[in-house]
């Protein structure tokens, strides 16, 4: 997976591209501007951008619009410590493939790579799926749910079970710890609810339950 990386922090850009390298993934390059950015990307075929909110000259948003632009097909993820409703929906809504939180866990971020390159899926930090589900609920519709019909009743009392955890932003790991059950375990569940839901993320799922009223009780 060829990966390039735009942030104008030197440290985090440099500490990132340790971690990405040490797990096999070639960090085409990195850099502190979005103007530096779309130079790269003129000579160089990536698989995807990770990229900063907040930066000086152009600011990720901006770039984002131009990524769309001039390389529809190309994933993006905001990489960011920004957890700001407004910054979240305005993501999605440009076109990015991810909006995830720089105080993730490694593997996590690693793993929601290879799902939004490899799968095509679109993931937002577990954190902010409350956030996300509120601004569907106050009408702006970034990810747009399909005509369930009678999909949720074909959910399993377990599979509504992690549903509602997943609505509340819960990790798998957490989910499991929750449960009493393996991290593995709840991937098989999460698979089979996207698969019923037919949807591509869990981001999806957890909004559409949301919506839904499935789980307007407080997970414990």
């Amino acid at each position: 997976m060829r990966v390039l990386l735009i942030d104008d922090h030197a440290l985090f850009r440099m500490g990132l591209k340790e971690l990405l390298e040490r797990r096999n993934l070639e960090v085409v390059d990195v850099v502190g501007s979005g103007e530096q950015g779309l130079e790269v990307l003129g000579r160089e075929a990536l698989d995807v951008v990770l990229l900063d909110m907040r930066m000086p000259g152009l600011s990720g948003l901006e770039v984002l619009k131009r990524l769309r632009q001039e390389y529809p097909r190309l994933p993006v993820v905001m990489l960011t410590t920004s957890r700001d409703e407004r910054d979240l929906i305005d993501s999605l809504q440009q076109g990015a493939q991810g909006y995830l939180l720089k105080d993730m866990e490694p593997d996590e971020l690693i793993d929601a790579l290879i799902r939004i390159v490899q799968r095509g899926e679109t993931l937002v930090a577990p954190e902010l799926t409350a956030v996300l589900a509120k601004a569907v609920q106050g009408g702006e519709n970034p990810v747009a749910p399909a005509d369930l019909g009678d999909a949720f009743a074909s959910l399993t009392p377990r599979e509504r079970e992690i549903l509602c955890h997943l609505a509340d932003g819960q990790s798998n790991k957490l989910i499991a710890r929750n449960l009493g059950i393996s991290d593995g375990t709840v991937k098989l569940h999460v698979k089979a609810i996207l698969r019923k839901l037919e949807v591509h993320s869990r981001v999806e799922a957890a909004v559409m339950a949301v919506e839904k009223g499935m789980c307007d009780r407080v997970v414990e």
